[in-house]
């Protein structure tokens, strides 16, 4: 490692004596034996809290003299550097992974990592996957670990040290395989630089984190950068999206293009997977899958047409690494639906109710306009927002909304430190129906507004008909609420169930 400058008492070179025994960002949990971290952070350096990694045990420091952290460091400099080496790094957080990986001994060298960006069905695709292969693990936004069993992650795509942590933990239990979310932030932050990946799926992109990016195309680019990542093998691409052409464009010749679509005789040059005969029943989704010369039927117990087009991502990934067509289709007749990913609720004499994650003008879209094909009577949608994040979504939400649903409540999301009036007023900027406000205990109107989430869901679950469709929409697996810096905890896969309860009680009680 390059050491930097080593006049006066500033900074060291790398004693070939010292033993390292762990990495640590966080100065708080910086353990005797750990080298402390310091990123030169947005709001803040990590060199802020060296004396509290110091005095936790740290044996050394690595830091990023970017920002203030030369000064940092020169302030500090005699009385810290005659206790523990401290070393610079010149862009360290684009370093971090490369250096993690060294310490944990490689590990995404031993396994088959599969990296899956996308704007929608990053997580559905990761779930799903771990699902259909053998000892495959799991890093995204709903943990990281087995399915069934995770453990917590902060990010969809956690940072670069925790990252290759976690896939040292893996490969130790056995996990040959694993199927990651690479998020556009993680990309662009280098937070799987260091990792070796195997395959990578471009699920779709849409409209999403305009307020990081600022433009789509620097968003696409950043999504872009996962096909310039060490050890690629195969790229599956979803031919029908709009960015496919642009995707498939910058694929390195070296690498093997798999294609998949769900319009029927849409193929594009090399390995190509198609759905046809699409079909939405009670159960779920069924069609069939044309690949090379092979037909196969294929019948999942999921729902909505963009799930169709996540099966095939998976199929399609499950052909690149020598599964059989017939062996595939077998398996996903087992899958699992991914919590609070067109999570079902509700028993028979129910509406048909659906928890989703759809917080994007896109997924909003393709939830509504699929549960259309499954509903019966009417469709229920409750959504909101977030605070502080891309504004201009909002009103094309609400548009979407009215286009597709009969009967549309629009009520709290993430409010974070923005007016949860102002938010509901973004979005009804894109509905033209008139607005009936929360008055009484029924849901009337095409368009109500009722800010509390938990008595919008109530209201709607206890109003809606047997033969209705219901989605709450924009939180999914979140387990709670955030407002002005708190949150509280709040799960909308919770609410529905109570009110599902009040339901049934509130039936037994009229017979």
């Amino acid at each position: 490692m390059d050491g930097g400058n080593t006049d006066d008492c500033r900074e060291q070179s790398w004693p070939s004596s010292l033993a390292v025994t762990g990495l640590a960002l966080d100065s708080r949990e910086v353990v005797s034996g750990d080298a402390f971290i310091a990123l030169a952070g947005a709001k803040q350096h990590g060199l802020a809290h060296v004396e509290q990694a110091i005095n936790n045990g740290a044996c050394a420091v690595i830091f990023d003299p970017a920002g203030n952290g030369r000064q940092l460091a020169e302030a500090s400099q005699c009385d810290i550097a005659n206790r523990v080496p401290m070393i610079p790094v010149d862009d360290l957080g684009l370093k971090l992974g490369e250096i993690a990986s060294r310490f944990y001994s490689d590990p995404s060298r031993a396994m088959r990592v599969i990296g899956i960006t996308g704007t929608n069905g990053k997580t559905s695709c990761s779930q799903f996957l771990s699902q259909m292969l053998d000892n495959c693990g799991i890093i995204g936004t709903l943990g990281w670990g087995e399915w069934g069993k995770l453990s917590k992650t902060l990010n969809t795509t956690p940072d670069a040290l925790a990252i290759h942590k976690i896939l040292a933990e893996l490969l130790k239990s056995k996990k040959h395989t694993v199927a990651m979310e690479v998020s556009s932030h993680g990309l662009e932050q280098g937070r799987v630089n260091g990792v070796l990946f195997k395959g990578a799926v471009f699920t779709n992109i849409s409209r999403d984190h305009l307020d990081y990016h600022g433009t789509m195309d620097a968003y696409v680019l950043a999504k872009l950068e996962l096909l310039k990542k060490p050890g690629l093998a195969f790229v599956v691409v979803n031919l029908d999206d709009a960015y496919s052409e642009q995707i498939i464009a910058a694929v390195p010749g070296s690498v093997q293009l798999w294609t998949f679509s769900v319009k029927a005789g849409k193929s594009y040059p090399g390995e190509n997977v198609c759905a046809a005969n699409i079909q939405c029943q009670a159960e779920g989704i069924e069609f069939d899958v044309h690949y090379k010369d092979q037909t196969q039927q294929v019948k999942v117990p999921l729902y909505g047409d963009f799930n169709v087009e996540n099966v095939l991502a998976v199929l399609t990934v499950m052909l690149a690494m020598d599964v059989s067509l017939a062996e595939a289709a077998k398996r996903l007749t087992c899958i699992k639906p991914v919590v609070g990913r067109m999570e079902r609720f509700g028993a028979e004499n129910d509406p048909l109710i659906f928890v989703d994650y759809a917080h994007t003008p896109d997924a909003l879209d393709k939830v509504l306009s699929s549960l259309r094909k499954h509903c019966k009577q009417a469709l229920w949608v409750v959504f909101g927002c977030g605070g502080n994040r891309d504004k201009g979504k909002r009103s094309q939400m609400g548009k979407i909304a009215e286009r597709w649903a009969d009967y549309i409540v629009v009520t709290d999301d993430n409010p974070r430190y923005e007016n949860g009036l102002d938010i509901v007023n973004d979005i009804l900027a894109g509905c033209s129906s008139s607005v009936i406000e929360d008055r009484s205990a029924a849901v009337t109107g095409k368009i109500q507004v009722i800010r509390n989430r938990e008595q919008a869901i109530q209201k709607v679950v206890v109003s809606a008909a047997k033969n209705d469709c219901i989605v709450i929409a924009g939180k999914g697996h979140e387990q709670y609420q955030e407002s002005n810096g708190v949150c509280v905890p709040f799960s909308d896969r919770q609410v529905v169930m109570d009110a599902l309860n009040k339901r049934h009680a509130q039936v037994e009680q009229d017979r």
